[in-house]
């Protein structure tokens, strides 16, 4: 077994000020911590999630404490992306990643023209790169990688390409059968990703960590299932808008009227059956010409995030039946003059990324769905 931390303090996540930096309360305290991960980590740091925390290594640290991982439905989930690279060379050390039985590792952060890749190993005779990547993001049967857009991983992929390395996806989650690229949130890297599946070794594998935190010797290597990116990435499919209206307002909504809309969050579900990218860059823009229900509100409120869901299933009216089971009102009448929906527009108190009904939402309908699994209102995703 390997025990990658030592000495470990817990506390509950408050809120996330920046990418690399936590408030977490800590015995009726609130303390800063530093997060050695730049991903959104959305279905993990939720507000309650219980954090687990080092003392900083470094006296010149100005935090004095270290997020190491936080716990999801019972399953430890590591962040500590620095140390991710030490726990794939334990593996293969025991042979423990599938497909790189009886490798060994000849040298760490080895220079390749102007990059560096994780580990050099060889096998048979045979030397090959080796990239290493954390994956935190998975639901309840897919694993996906990764959270954010990230240029630098896609340009990893196409230099492994050109190599003929091997590229591996470390999972805190033993329960995981599937993995895939993320192709609703980086369509780039999950097309290098896909392109390259010829020419790279691509190794998902799952881990299994106990209470005090060891790596216990039980890896799983994950099947992925090319057809749903052949089918799926493609820039069409629906979208979630979350528009913050900071008080109440009364606005000419088209041929709504003037309708009173009370201070909150605003979620509304659309679709963009082709020209996606393009439809989720209007929302963004604030001067552009007034059409449909949905401008006049983002006139008015602030933008807090769009989420892309690609597909090539009509599934706008889906996402608006699921919404309105968890949300606090609904607006009649708005968005849906052309389905028979009552509204594809639905308001909440506070935030919707804070609550985990809503992401666990958003995890079935990306992660879920495209294999066929059912949805569980209570479910863990």
């Amino acid at each position: 077994m390997m025990r990658p931390f030592r000495d470990l303090y817990t506390g509950e996540f408050i809120s996330r000020p920046n990418r690399f930096t936590v408030v977490c309360r800590m015995e009726g305290s609130k303390v800063r911590a530093f997060l050695p991960n730049p991903g959104r980590l959305w279905e993990l740091l939720i507000p309650g999630t219980r954090v687990y925390m080092e003392r900083a290594d470094r006296k010149d640290r100005k935090l004095p404490y270290t997020v190491v991982a936080v716990m999801k439905d019972h399953t430890p989930v590591l962040l500590h992306t620095h140390r991710t690279n030490d726990i794939a060379l334990f593996l293969i050390e025991k042979d423990l990643i599938p497909g790189l039985e009886g490798a060994r590792v000849i040298r760490k952060e080895v220079p390749y023209r102007d990059k560096r890749f994780d580990l050099l190993v060889e096998k048979d005779g045979t030397q090959r790169y080796v990239e290493v990547k954390s994956c935190t993001l998975f639901s309840r049967h897919t694993a996906m990688f990764p959270d954010a857009p990230t240029l630098r991983g896609r340009r990893h992929i196409e230099e492994l390409a050109s190599v003929g390395g091997v590229v591996i996806f470390i999972i805190s989650n033993p329960s995981v059968d599937y993995f895939l690229p993320e192709y609703h949130t980086d369509p780039e890297f999950a097309e290098a990703l896909y392109r390259a599946r010829k020419d790279v070794e691509i190794i998902p594998v799952t881990i299994r960590l106990n209470d005090a935190f060891h790596i216990l010797p039980e890896t799983k290597r994950l099947a992925i299932p090319w057809e749903i990116v052949e089918r799926e990435n493609r820039d069409r499919g629906a979208y979630i808008l979350i528009i913050r209206l900071a008080r109440k307002r009364k606005l000419q909504i088209g041929g709504l009227g003037r309708i009173t809309l009370r201070k909150g969050y605003y979620i509304y579900t659309g679709s963009a059956l082709k020209g996606l990218s393009k439809r989720m860059e209007r929302h963004r823009r604030t001067r552009k010409r007034v059409f449909w229900h949905i401008d006049y509100l983002r006139e008015e409120g602030e933008l807090r995030t769009i989420i892309p869901v690609r597909t090539e299933d009509r599934i706008e009216c889906m996402m608006a039946e699921r919404l309105r089971g968890m949300a606090d009102w609904a607006v009649d009448g708005f968005g849906s003059s052309d389905c028979t929906c009552g509204t594809h527009l639905f308001g909440m108190e506070e935030d919707p990324m804070r609550s985990k009904g809503f992401i666990n939402l958003i995890q079935y309908l990306r992660m879920e769905r495209p294999l066929g699994f059912g949805y569980n209102k209570g479910g863990v995703f």
